[in-house]
């Protein structure tokens, strides 16, 4: 079994320890995590992570190693003892994973007791955010590529072992395979990879190294023809196997494009490919690719038809974190609020839930957060945040709850989905998301309101604090 105990922030630690020892252990609690600000200057955010965390949740123990790890740096021996068959026994709702979300909105409420609860934090903050982000940014490659391939290149370039949960938090953006082994072995993701410069630098020749490799990969022969002169070398060559090949009855699959004005060699090689009879040989680029060079390429008419994307898709670039956070709502019963000089910083009292209402064409209209005991068929009206005057009637809308129970007394209670599920269910909330929320300049704002309770209780805290 893996123990996940010391996967946290010594604060954690030393926080959970003075709730022990000050008797506030059993002390009932409801956290929420949301966050602020859409990564990218987008309108919205792909949540992705869940299955990662909860799985390592399951497993949040502490060995025995851990816990002379512990003593020796300062944790008293009474709460040694607590951690020594501590298991998470708490509930969680969340979100699915794939869901498109948007700022301020609890994605994933946590609630057990206070001790529970804290140890996780870090755990789920460095898991969701983390690829929530990736699979973000994988998604908006994926847009504009406009139906064209796109392949996770990225290990090389990633943060270490967080190239795992990031291959796989790009599959649910969108890509289609991915070059990380270990990530596609771990997470049953489609694996893809052919050839590098070194391949054709290994041999006497240009041609030679493309012919042995067909022979060695005759349904998977994609040639790199960068090595030497794109157009004076590596696609004549290309097309020179794929005349070869012809006559046994096999095929060039591909060709890829690394180096250079990658608009301006695609044209002129798929000229080159087509006058030779070759129309079906792709054409695939890679080579420091993001969302907007993406476009600019299609833009230019640039003939690919597949992109390999590495560094920026799998880094998050240019954002380098989600601004998640889990901030605590409620305690034995009694709602409680952050208040912050900084607005934004303010959080919501009470334990909470979402609710998205759609349109007459369902298409998200709005998202409402409410009270969790409110019964939703009986809200008429979502509230704007902050300024008094503006509401919303959402009577006859259709609606539903986006937090379901992931977790009871800490055993998970429902099946999680792969990375590939993950994708489809994006897919589908997708097509209910209006275009104008795609924009990559000044997307749309998606209206996140407030039912008039919660926002009676938020008011009333706050008169309160006044008073």
């Amino acid at each position: 079994m893996k123990n996940y105990g010391l996967y946290t922030d010594f604060y954690e630690i030393t926080m959970s320890q003075a709730f022990f020892l000050s008797g506030k252990g059993n002390d009932q609690t409801s956290f929420d995590y949301f966050y602020r600000t859409n990564p990218y200057g987008g309108g919205f955010l792909v949540f992705a992570g869940l299955s990662d965390a909860i799985e390592m949740i399951k497993d949040f123990s502490f060995s025995e190693e851990d816990l002379t790890f512990l003593s020796k740096n300062g944790v008293d021996a009474r709460f040694i003892e607590y951690l020594r068959d501590f298991r998470f026994k708490g509930n969680i709702y969340s979100a699915k994973e794939g869901e498109i979300v948007f700022p301020r909105v609890p994605i994933l409420r946590v609630e057990g007791n206070i001790i529970e609860c804290q140890l996780i934090e870090t755990l789920l903050l460095n898991i969701l955010n983390y690829e929530s982000l990736i699979a973000s940014k994988t998604f908006r490659i994926v847009q504009a590529a406009k139906g064209r391939s796109v392949v996770d290149f990225g290990l090389r370039r990633a943060h270490g072992t967080g190239a795992v949960q990031a291959s796989k938090a790009s599959i649910i953006g969108g890509a289609i395979a991915t070059s990380n082994v270990y990530a596609a072995r771990k997470y049953d993701l489609p694996v893809s990879g052919t050839m590098a410069h070194s391949w054709v630098q290994s041999f006497k020749n240009e041609y030679d190294a493309f012919k042995t490799f067909s022979d060695i990969h005759p349904d998977n022969c994609i040639v790199l023809v960068d090595t030497y002169n794109t157009l004076e070398s590596g696609v004549p060559n290309a097309i020179k196997l794929a005349n070869e090949l012809k006559k046994e009855g096999r095929k060039v699959k591909g060709i890829r494009l690394d180096s250079g004005d990658l608009s301006y060699l695609s044209r002129k090689a798929r000229k080159m490919l087509d006058d030779a009879g070759f129309p079906d040989i792709m054409i695939t680029a890679s080579n420091q690719l993001n969302e907007h060079v993406i476009k600019s390429l299609l833009e230019q008419d640039a003939e690919i038809d597949a992109f390999g994307v590495g560094t920026e898709m799998i880094t998050g670039k240019p954002d380098a974190s989600l601004d998640g956070v889990y901030k605590l709502a409620e305690c034995d019963g009694i709602p409680r609020m952050k208040i912050s000089e900084n607005v934004e910083k303010v959080t919501l009292p009470g334990a909470k839930k979402v609710v998205r209402y759609f349109d007459k064409e369902g298409m998200f209209y709005r998202d409402a957060i409410v009270k969790k005991d409110e019964k939703v068929e009986e809200i008429t009206e979502v509230f704007h945040p902050s300024v008094n005057y503006k509401k919303t009637n959402i009577e006859g809308c259709k609606h539903e709850e986006l937090q379901q129970q992931i977790m009871k007394n800490g055993e998970v209670i429902c099946r999680l989905p792969s990375a590939q599920e993950a994708h489809c269910y994006l897919i589908e909330r997708a097509q209910q998301l209006a275009p104008e929320h795609y924009r990559f300049i000044s997307p749309h704002i998606y209206k996140v309101g407030l039912s008039e309770a919660l926002k009676e209780e938020r008011d009333n805290f706050l008169n309160n604090l006044s008073s």
